[in-house]
C-alpha cells in the first residue's frame, strides 16, 4: 500500500512509519515539525538524541535499501497544500497522527488550550473535507486515546467504541440504539479527541468515508524492532512533566537518582500498551478496514490495566527508588477502577507484551546511557488543571519551589 503518515516525526508516528516500510509499504510521512518546536519552547529536549528527519530517513535507506519521504506540510493551516498533495498521491491509507498529545501541555494556558483546538481539530477537519472533495476511497486510521470514555467508575466493562442502549418510546415501548460510548474528557487535549469522534462519525454517515479510530492507552517503551537496526534511528523519550507518559517518567527518575513522583493517592487506574504493540496494532488496523459507507470503526487499543501507586511501587522494588507522594495537578477522581474490552485485535492476531523486569530493565538501561542529558529541574508536573489546584502544586521532591514554563 501506499501510506501517508501524518505526524510522523512524533513519539509514536516515527516508529509507525519505520515498521510499515519494513512491512513494504511505500511511506510518506506529512508532518510539521511542531513537536520539535514545543521542545524549543519548553526548553526540554528527548532523552534520546534525534537527528533531523531528513537525517532519520537517509540512514533508514542506509540500512535497509527502503526509502521514506518526508514531505513538510501543517494538515491544520496548510488545507490547500495538503489537498494538492493528497490529488497527486492519492495514497491506499492515511494514518493520522498529527495532533497536539499531551494533555498536560493541552492544560498550561489559556494560548496551549487555544493552540491545542485550533491544532487537532482543524487538523482532523482539513483531512476529511480533502478527502470527500478529492473522492478518495483512502482508509483512514486515526490515533485516539481511551481518555475519551474518562475515568469513573461505571461498574461494567468499556465497550469497544459503541454502547447499546433502550430508549423509551412515546408509545411506552422500548427500542434499541447503539450509539457511541458517552464520552467524558478529562482535559482540553481529550475534548479534541471527542470532537474527533463526532467528525468521523458524520463524514463516514454523510460521505461514507472509511474510517478506523483507535483508543489507545498510555505507551511505555523505547524501542521497536526497526528503531533497533541502528543507534540514529532511536525513537524519542520525553520524561518531562508536559510529555513524558507515567511509566517511562518513572523509570527514568529511577535511572537519576530521582523520587519516583505519584501524584494524589496514586489511585488512578490506567490502560497501558507497550510501543510495539501499538505499532503492530496500527497495521493491524490497516489491513482490516471498514466496508465504505459502514460506521466508524473503533478498537480499544490497550493491553493491561494498572493503579499509578502499583506501578510505583513496582519500580520501586525493582530499582530501590523512593515514593515521593505529591499533590495532583489534574481535575479527576483520586480512585478509579478501569475494566476495558479489547477483543478485536487480539482475536486478529495481536500478542500482548506485558509489564516485566527484562523490558523495564532495558527502560532504565536508555535512561541511564543518556541520564547526561537530562534537565532536573523539567521532571516535576507542574501544569495544573485549575487556578484552585495550581497553588497547592508548589514543590517537587527535592525541596525546591516550582515554576510552570508557559
Amino acid at each position: 500500500m501506499k501510506i501517508a503518515v501524518m505526524g510522523g516525526d512524533g513519539f509514536i508516528g516515527w516508529p509507525t512509519s519505520l515498521h510499515l516500510s519494513h512491512a513494504g509499504h511505500e511511506v510518506h510521512i506529512l508532518d510539521n515539525l511542531s513537536r520539535r518546536w514545543i521542545d524549543t519552547e519548553l526548553g526540554v529536549q528527548s532523552l534520546t538524541p534525534m537527528d533531523s528527519i531528513q537525517e532519520r530517513t537517509r540512514i533508514w535507506h542506509a540500512e535497509t535499501g527502503r526509502r521514506i519521504h518526508f514531505n513538510l506540510i501543517d494538515l491544520a493551516k496548510d488545507y490547500e497544500l495538503l489537498k494538492n498533495w493528497l490529488a497527486e498521491h492519492r495514497p491506499d491509507a492515511i494514518v493520522h497522527f498529527a495532533e497536539q498529545r499531551a494533555a498536560p501541555y493541552s492544560m498550561k494556558s489559556d494560548r496551549h488550550k487555544n493552540y491545542t483546538v485550533n491544532n487537532n481539530v482543524n487538523a482532523t477537519h482539513n483531512l476529511l473535507n480533502a478527502l470527500v472533495e478529492l473522492d478518495l476511497d483512502t482508509h483512514l486510521v486515526h490515533l485516539g486515546t481511551m481518555g475519551v470514555y474518562g475515568y469513573s467508575t461505571v461498574g461494567a466493562a468499556i465497550p469497544e467504541g459503541y454502547l447499546p442502549v433502550g430508549i423509551e418510546t412515546m408509545s411506552g415501548e422500548t427500542v434499541s440504539q447503539e450509539i457511541l460510548y458517552p464520552s467524558n474528557p478529562g482535559s482540553i487535549y481529550h475534548m479534541t479527541k471527542c470532537l474527533d469522534q463526532l467528525l468521523f462519525a458524520f463524514y463516514a454517515k454523510n460521505d461514507r468515508l472509511r474510517i478506523t479510530d483507535l483508543h489507545q492507552g498510555i505507551v511505555w517503551g523505547t524501542h521497536t524492532a526497526e528503531t533497533r537496526i541502528h543507534e540514529q534511528l532511536i525513537n524519542r523519550f520525553d520524561y518531562d512533566g508536559d510529555y513524558g507518559t507515567v511509566l517511562n517518567r518513572f523509570l527514568i527518575q529511577a535511572a537519576i537518582g530521582y523520587p519516583l513522583t505519584v501524584h494524589g493517592t496514586g489511585g488512578q487506574t490506567r490502560a497501558f500498551i507497550h510501543v510495539q504493540d501499538s505499532v503492530r496494532c496500527i497495521e493491524i488496523a490497516l489491513n482490516n478496514p471498514p466496508a465504505r459507507g459502514g460506521r466508524v470503526e473503533i478498537f480499544n487499543q490497550m493491553t493491561e490495566t494498572h493503579r499509578v501507586r502499583d506501578l510505583a511501587e513496582m519500580i520501586s522494588k525493582m530499582t530501590g527508588a523512593k515514593i515521593a507522594w505529591l499533590p495532583n495537578p489534574r481535575k479527576e477522581a483520586p480512585e478509579n477502577d478501569l475494566v476495558v474490552k479489547n477483543e478485536k485485535f487480539i482475536e486478529l492476531g495481536l500478542k500482548p507484551t506485558t509489564l516485566g523486569e527484562g523490558l523495564l530493565s532495558e527502560i532504565v538501561d536508555v535512561a541511564k546511557k543518556y541520564a547526561y542529558r537530562v534537565d532536573r529541574s523539567r521532571v516535576p508536573a507542574v501544569s495544573a488543571w485549575t487556578k484552585d489546584i495550581a497553588a497547592t502544586v508548589e514543590r517537587d521532591p527535592e525541596g525546591k519551589r516550582l515554576k510552570s514554563v508557559s
